[in-house]
C-alpha cells in the first residue's frame, strides 16, 4: 500500500511514486526505488513536497543483487512517452516551449538507455532520437536555442545530451549540401557516445577529485565497451558505432583507445571529439570550475590545436559565434 510521505522523510531504499504526469518530473519512471541522495534532491528540486511511498516493510527496501526497480510483473516504463512525442510535432507550440520539450525529451531517452542498456531500450531510443533529430534539423531556431541552453553540470547523462546537440549542429555544418550522410542516425550516435560508461564503476565516474592513473585506465576503456555493446546488440550502423569508439582519438595519436592518427580517424569521430571536449571544458567538475565558452575555444585552438581537424574545429567556432 502506498502512503503520502514528506520529501524530507525520504531515505535510500524506499520505493516511491512521483505524482503528476510524466512531463512534470525529471525521472525515467514514476515509480522506482531510491538508490542515492541525489535522487531525493532531484525530487525536491522538481518542486515536490510530498510523494507516495510504499508502507514500511521488507518490500520497500532494495534487495542486494536485485535487478531494475519495477513494479512486480509490470512492463518497464516507455522510453518515448506519447504525450511528449505529440507535443514535439505541434506546429503552434512557441519556440521556447518546444526547445525545452526537445531538451527534456532527449534527457528522458538518454537516461532510460543508461539505466536499462538492453537491445529493446536502445532500439526504441534510436527511433525516438531519429525523430527528435528530425525536428531539430527542420527548425534551425530550435538548434540555436538548444546550444544556448546546454547545462554546465557534468553528469554523464547531461553531458551526453549536450554532446548530442553540439554534434548534430556541427555535422550539419560540415556536411551541408551533401545527402551522403544520415544525420538522424549520426545524431542518435552523438547522444549515445558515452554508452560504454555503464560498464565503468560508478565510484570512479562520480569521484569528487582527480583520478589516479589506474582509475584513468578504467575510464579509457569506455569507448571500447560502448562499441562492443552496440555491436553485440546489433544497434546503430557500423559508422555510428565508430563514433562511440573513436570520440576520444586525437589527430596527433595521443588519444584512446587505439592511439589513431590523422586520416585513421573517421570524420564522424572527429566531429564528436570536438563536441565532447568543448562540453567537458565548459562543465563544472569536482576539481575544476567550468571555463567560459570563449576560454574553452581559446584553449582548444591553442594548447589542444593538434588534437582536432582544423576545418571541423573552425566550423564549430562559427556555430558558437
Amino acid at each position: 500500500m502506498m502512503v503520502s510521505t514528506d520529501v524530507d522523510e525520504l531515505e535510500i531504499g524506499m520505493y516511491v511514486e512521483i505524482p503528476g504526469s510524466w512531463l512534470s518530473h525529471g525521472f525515467v519512471r514514476k515509480r522506482f526505488v531510491i538508490t542515492s541522495e541525489r535522487q531525493i534532491e532531484r525530487i525536491r528540486q522538481s518542486g515536490f513536497t510530498r510523494v507516495l511511498r510504499r508502507e514500511t516493510g521488507e518490500s520497500d527496501r532494495t534487495v542486494e543483487g536485485a535487478g531494475t526497480p519495477e513494479e512486480e510483473g509490470a512492463p518497464p516504463a516507455p522510453v518515448v512517452d506519447p504525450e511528449l512525442f505529440d507535443l514535439l510535432h505541434d506546429r503552434h507550440l512557441p519556440l521556447a516551449r518546444k526547445t525545452g520539450l526537445v531538451h527534456h525529451f532527449c534527457e528522458k531517452i538518454v537516461s532510460a538507455v543508461f539505466e536499462r542498456p538492453s537491445p529493446e531500450t536502445i532500439d526504441e531510443a534510436r527511433r525516438g532520437l531519429h525523430d527528435v533529430v528530425g525536428v531539430i534539423l527542420q527548425e534551425e531556431e530550435i538548434m540555436k536555442c538548444l546550444i544556448r541552453i546546454t547545462s554546465h553540470d557534468h553528469d554523464t547523462c547531461t553531458h551526453s545530451v549536450n554532446v548530442g546537440f553540439y554534434g548534430i549542429a556541427l555535422a550539419r555544418a560540415v556536411y551541408r549540401g551533401s545527402d551522403a550522410h544520415d544525420l538522424e542516425e549520426l545524431g542518435a550516435a552523438f547522444f549515445l557516445h558515452d554508452l560504454g560508461k555503464v560498464r565503468i564503476d560508478q565510484a570512479i565516474l562520480n569521484k569528487p577529485g582527480k583520478l589516479t592513473e589506474e582509475e584513468m585506465e578504467e575510464i579509457r576503456k569506455h569507448p571500447g565497451h560502448g562499441f562492443r555493446l552496440l555491436h553485440d546488440m546489433k544497434q546503430l550502423s557500423e559508422e555510428c558505432r565508430i563514433i562511440v569508439l573513436q570520440h576520444h582519438e586525437r589527430s596527433d595519436g595521443s588519444g584512446y583507445p587505439r592511439g589513431l592518427r590523422e586520416g585513421e580517424i573517421h570524420s564522424y569521430g572527429r566531429i564528436c571529439s570536438v563536441a565532447d571536449v568543448f562540453d567537458a571544458l565548459t562543465s563544472d567538475r569536482p576539481y575544476r570550475k567550468a571555463l567560459s565558452p570563449f576560454d574553452a575555444l581559446r584553449l582548444m585552438r591553442g594548447e589542444m590545436n593538434h588534437h582536432f581537424q582544423k576545418d571541423i574545429f573552425e566550423k564549430f567556432v562559427l556555430l558558437l559565434a
